[in-house]
């Protein structure tokens, strides 16, 4: 099972020249290299999927950063799994932490759309974690327990090699703070144990747990090789191909 590194580009890239800007640092970065035992995915705002998806350089596939559960209607500015797989998009983000905190999706709205996702031929990466609150009221099993329980409640045993776990301690996204290698080596303990409860073993093991949150090349093998983690979910350095793409190879070596 190859390893998997997704990069969300969140909302940036704010005009044409930015995004132009964006692909040949990309291009330069990526001359030359050879990833072979990881995937590696870019999420980019919608209005960047078309460009994207005809920029079309093999080394790089495509995702978005959320979805809705129905694949067409009178669902204002929402966008579709149908939409996104008629882009190139082979990957989406579900429940990420800043849906979670700014526009209240909730548990059960993140397992419709988990089971649209797998239904329309995309691959889910469910974001799951605890605030810092939580952690400090000792409530990080609980609340991963039902994060994940309730996100693939519409998920058959035989779907879930196509489903992704990104672990991301919502106190470390967005800031200089990231958990030891022993925390996250529990926190994946804890994810496979659940799933496990779900699905059984055989299943459960095909299920690549991610983990996400402040993520840098100075730390990727603390965070993810370290803590034997299947990749991660990068946010911001994913702006900075360089810096990305030295992600990506302290990764693919392990």
């Amino acid at each position: 099972m190859k390893k998997l590194v997704v990069g969300n580009l969140k909302m940036n890239l704010i005009n044409l020249a930015e995004r132009e800007r964006y692909f040949k640092l990309l291009e330069k970065e990526l001359s030359g290299k050879d990833f072979s035992n990881t995937e590696v995915v870019l999420c980019p705002p919608y209005v960047h999927l078309e460009s994207f998806k005809k920029w079309k350089n093999k080394k790089i596939k495509l995702g978005a950063q959320n979805m809705f559960a129905e694949t067409k209607g009178s669902y204002t500015g929402e966008i579709s799994p149908t939409m996104l797989k008629a882009f190139g998009c082979e990957y989406v983000i579900l429940g990420h932490s800043e849906r979670r905190r700014y526009f209240s999706e909730k548990n059960e709205e993140i397992s419709l759309k988990v089971a649209s996702a797998l239904k329309n031929g995309l691959i889910p990466v469910i974001c799951v974690g605890e605030t810092k609150v939580q952690r400090e009221e000792h409530r990080v099993l609980d609340v991963i327990t039902e994060q994940v329980a309730k996100a693939l409640v519409n998920v058959s045993r035989t779907k879930a090699g196509g489903i992704v776990i990104a672990y991301e301690p919502v106190w470390a996204v967005g800031s200089d703070v990231t958990p030891t290698t022993h925390e996250i080596m529990e926190a994946k303990v804890l994810i496979r144990k659940i799933l496990v409860a779900l699905f059984g073993k055989k299943y459960a093991e095909k299920v690549r747990i991610l983990y996400g949150g402040s993520v840098k090349a100075v730390i990727a093998k603390e965070i993810c090789v370290d803590p034997g983690m299947d990749g991660v979910l990068v946010g911001r350095e994913s702006l900075m191909p360089h810096e990305f793409l030295k992600i990506v190879a302290i990764i693919d070596k392990k």
